[in-house]
């Protein structure tokens, strides 16, 4: 007993435990063959039977080797709860089950000394999310009816760009009463109401990106909605720079301008412009901590396209040069609108805090007319990438935030001039269409998300902890990783289709909540529409409450 290592890291001190039934395994190797963690090993147990031969009991011992599976006892290589093990033995003969006792946030602090680093999703548990308080509870009936879901027409575009009120618009009648233009007006796209948000050629494995990319082409040109999905910091390739699906793609800039090199440089070859510009202040799922891509998801083609060696790369919290947010807009703003000759909207996309306000309330009073629009990014949304302690720990709610962004644009007459998009933690129970209605009525022009899709994909990762290892580049499922063996798993075809086949699913569902309230066209800021069961939740929203 007394030479027994009781610091020494068990099982029992992971989030997770290895349920194994030697009985029922035939050592095929599948499990450890899939498991992209090392987290399972074979080992060769020595076993002793009694036994006895004679017509008495004379007990005798054997020993033999027996081969298992045994779960690793490792800080850096231990099981994240994938299920994978499972999902390929043929026999059920091994599942992760969780842990309860686990000790591994204190352990992997006093092993490693340093903070925890993962991916996905938070873990810690809050109460009931906000929007699942809310119902559309304003139905219209005989006064105004409401109208059909299945024949009537529907308008659902959201713009991307600065929208002038229209004593500003560069309008003048001629001598013959007809309108003519005396300036030009700022660049507006008019696309689909839910946007593919950005993650970047890095943070997804080639695959993946390659998937959504092949949706969003297929939605626009085959199904006539006007999907566009952001490319994330990091640049993307010439091939799609140099393609007319750019036309498709809002090209994102951040504070470490990782592959604007490639994209300046591509500027003259480019047939088609991008479908926007989209600066990145903050993340909404780690706000001021800057991006993170370790070095382990940082391949070849990653080093290419972003002009860097094999090492952790990461972002600066903030734009280094900007002090202001006049600044911002003199210098950001009118140098990315020049570098496209004004032709391509530009907006902004921050992180949602209590300073939010005044960040919108600046860029509305922008008097060049080039803020195209306000993305606010809330706590709940997902990452690559980040410091646990940042994760679970800082970040605001979205719905409050944005309703406090459009309030505060409809007390000075200006809502609708910077367009209002907003993400965090929506779809989260798997129903965008629902989450995105809601927004929309609570202020937003257009939601945008990125969680949701990898789920569309195959991601097994979810808010309790399980996976959330995007930041390893050892992503079972091929999503979020650059080793070879791990993406082939992924069929991208079969992502695009999944992608594909939910945005027509949502496209009927947002129809099925506009029609009953009468709208034939998006219901931005119509909160006369939305009721709350949560009397808090209705005072701050200014929404009706109900019982």
């Amino acid at each position: 007993m007394e030479t027994m290592k009781v610091n020494n890291v068990t099982a029992n001190d992971l989030p997770w435990k290895i349920i194994y039934d030697a009985s029922r395994c035939t050592m095929c190797g599948s499990c450890v063959a899939t498991c992209s963690f090392k987290a399972i090993k074979m080992k060769v147990e020595r076993r002793r039977i009694v036994f006895s031969e004679g017509e008495f009991p004379d007990p005798k011992s054997r020993f033999s080797a027996v081969p298992v599976i045994r779960q690793v006892d490792s800080i850096r290589d231990y099981c994240r709860g994938c299920g994978m093990c499972e999902k390929v033995c043929p026999n059920d003969a091994i599942r992760p089950e969780r842990n309860p006792d686990t000790r591994h946030p204190i352990v992997t602090r006093c092993l490693g000394g340093d903070s925890i680093k993962r991916g996905g999703r938070k873990n810690l548990q809050g109460s009931t999310r906000t929007l699942d308080t809310i119902r559309i509870g304003r139905i219209s009936q005989m006064t105004d009816p409401s109208l059909d879901a299945q024949r009537h027409t529907f308008d659902m575009l959201a713009p991307f760009g600065r929208i002038l009120p229209p004593g500003k618009l560069p309008f003048k009648a001629n001598k013959q009463g007809e309108l003519i233009t005396n300036e030009s007006a700022p660049p507006v796209n008019w696309i689909y109401p839910v946007i593919i948000g950005d993650m970047s050629i890095g943070a997804l494995s080639w695959r993946m990106w390659e998937a959504v990319a092949m949706a969003t082409a297929y939605l626009n040109e085959e199904c006539g909605l006007p999907v566009r999905m952001s490319s994330g910091e990091g640049g993307v390739p010439r091939r799609l720079l140099r393609s007319k699906y750019l036309k498709y793609t809002i090209l994102q800039i951040a504070s470490g301008h990782f592959g604007w090199n490639r994209i300046a440089t591509s500027m003259p070859d480019m047939i088609e412009d991008p479908a926007g510009i989209l600066i990145k202040i903050g993340q909404g799922a780690k706000p001021g901590d800057g991006g993170l891509l370790q070095a382990g998801k940082v391949a070849k083609h990653i080093q290419a396209i972003r002009g860097v060696p094999k090492t952790d790369l990461l972002s600066p919290p903030n734009h280094q040069g900007l002090y202001s947010i006049e600044e911002s807009v003199q210098k950001m703003f009118l140098s990315m609108n020049a570098a496209f000759k004004f032709r391509v909207p530009v907006a902004i996309k921050v992180a949602a805090s209590a300073t939010s306000v005044s960040v919108f309330n600046n860029l509305v009073r922008d008097p060049y007319n080039i803020v195209g629009g306000f993305f606010l990014d809330g706590i709940d949304g997902g990452t690559g990438a980040a410091h646990e302690v940042s994760l679970d720990h800082t970040g605001h709610p979205i719905a409050s935030k944005l309703r406090d962004c459009y309030l505060a644009a409809v007390s000075q007459g200006r809502q609708g001039q910077i367009p209002l998009w907003a993400a965090g933690g929506l779809g989260k129970t798997g129903d965008l269409a629902a989450d995105a209605f809601k927004m929309i009525c609570l202020g937003a022009n257009g939601v945008f998300t990125g969680k949701l899709i990898l789920q569309m994909a195959g991601c097994i990762g979810n808010d309790l902890g399980r996976c959330n290892a995007c930041n390893t580049g050892l992503c079972p499922t091929g999503i979020t990783t650059q080793e070879e063996p791990l993406v082939h798993r992924l069929d991208p075809e079969k992502v695009a289709q999944n992608i594909v086949n939910y945005f027509l699913a949502m496209d009927q569902e947002l129809k099925k909540l506009m029609a009953p309230i009468g709208n034939s066209s998006l219901p931005v800021g119509r909160a006369d529409a939305l009721i709350s069961t949560d009397r808090a939740i209705a005072e701050r929203l200014n929404i009706q409450h109900v019982c």
